[in-house]
């Protein structure tokens, strides 16, 4: 199995998923143990808008832990086989450990913003 993260340059979870540097793809064994971590440059543009779901779905990426992320993106990324987990925050590598231990849940709320659509220099926040 594989989960995407999308981060930022200090490996903190991106609060925005549609905004973000670049995606760290961690490879996760049958026993959920951490196999390896690569790199995957994030697309121009926004999320919801770009191929980054069917670039997950060919790389085999089946899960995505999220700070903020739009209805849209979510429904994209479901329709090619990525479940989202939403409103994560902090170190990306630890938050897969807290997921592969069963103590990570979806934050139920996603990116307010993308209701009445897409606004250039939007920064979303996520309590």
């Amino acid at each position: 199995m594989k989960i995407a993260v999308p981060t930022k340059e200090n490996n903190e979870i991106d609060a925005h998923f549609g905004h973000c540097e670049f995606y760290t793809i961690y490879t996760v064994s049958d026993q959920n143990e951490l196999i390896s971590k690569e790199k995957m440059e994030s697309p121009q543009g926004c999320g919801c808008k770009s191929n980054i779901a069917e670039v997950f779905e060919n790389d085999g990426v089946k899960i995505m832990l999220a700070g903020g992320i739009g209805d849209g993106a979510i429904n994209k990324l479901s329709m090619h086989g990525v479940s989202v987990i939403r409103n994560c925050k902090g170190n990306v590598t630890e938050i897969v450990r807290q997921y592969l231990a069963g103590n990570l849940k979806d934050g139920g709320s996603s990116c307010a913003s993308h209701a009445h659509g897409h606004e250039e220099g939007h920064v979303c926040s996520h309590n």
